[in-house]
């Protein structure tokens, strides 16, 4: 990681589970991280809960990167007060609470899609323009994608409703991009990191009785080794 000290790290969905994790352990490796979420309140909450000489060393900054100019304006920001994203990990995701043969599903569909595809094309997007400007030909973007994003298992309990549509369009995003970096011909990294299933507030009561889980933590820790 002694090439990574001091440069700046966004993580998406960084309000609890995974994203929350990941900005702990790229904190204490030395990084800059921003983590962007909705609820604002949950990320002032995650710097408090940092030791004292780590705080300094991260932003929490409210964004809903469902929606195009949020995530403009937070890389804007980026830019301006820290110098630029090195290191982007997508994390940011939702499952949807309806199925999609249910009725009247079009807001709840679109959400999905909005937040686990267009999200990242436009996460992924803001930083690698910002690394194209600033020169930076050794970034990395991770992608939190699913096993759901290769097949879909039958799990007790859990419908995967529009969430695994939209993670296999990560597996095919991620090959896409790999190919996009490559012709533009920068040495910036693209992973994709399909983790089963991970003890977080998306994943109802039942199923945690159900099965043993990974930790958030599992995942922050395959994020750093990549």
């Amino acid at each position: 990681m002694d090439r990574w000290l001091n440069r700046v790290a966004v993580v998406t969905g960084a309000s609890s589970g995974i994203g929350a994790a990941c900005c702990k352990d790229l904190v204490a490796k030395g990084m800059v991280v921003v983590g962007l979420a909705r609820r604002e309140e949950r990320l002032q909450e995650l710097k408090a809960s940092l030791p004292k000489d780590q705080q300094s060393r991260f932003h929490g900054r409210k964004c809903d990167v469902s929606v195009e100019q949020q995530v403009i304006e937070a890389f804007a920001w980026i830019d301006t007060t820290l110098g630029g994203a090195d290191v982007l990990v997508n994390n940011a995701g939702i499952a949807g609470k309806l199925q999609i043969t249910d009725p009247d599903n079009a807001a709840d569909l679109r959400a999905v899609l909005d937040t686990n595809v267009l999200g990242v094309s436009w996460c992924t997007r803001e930083a690698f323009l910002s690394q194209q400007r600033r020169k930076v030909n050794d970034g990395h973007v991770v992608i939190i994608n699913s096993i759901a994003g290769h097949i879909v298992p039958v799990v007790p309990g859990f419908g995967f409703r529009m969430y695994a549509p939209s993670k296999h369009a990560i597996t095919a995003l991620t090959e896409v991009l790999r190919q996009e970096f490559q012709l533009k011909k920068t040495q910036t990294k693209i992973t994709s990191i399909s983790p089963g299933v991970v003890d977080t507030e998306i994943i109802g009561d039942k199923i945690k009785e159900a099965m043993p889980m990974l930790r958030a933590q599992d995942i922050a820790d395959a994020v750093t080794y990549t």
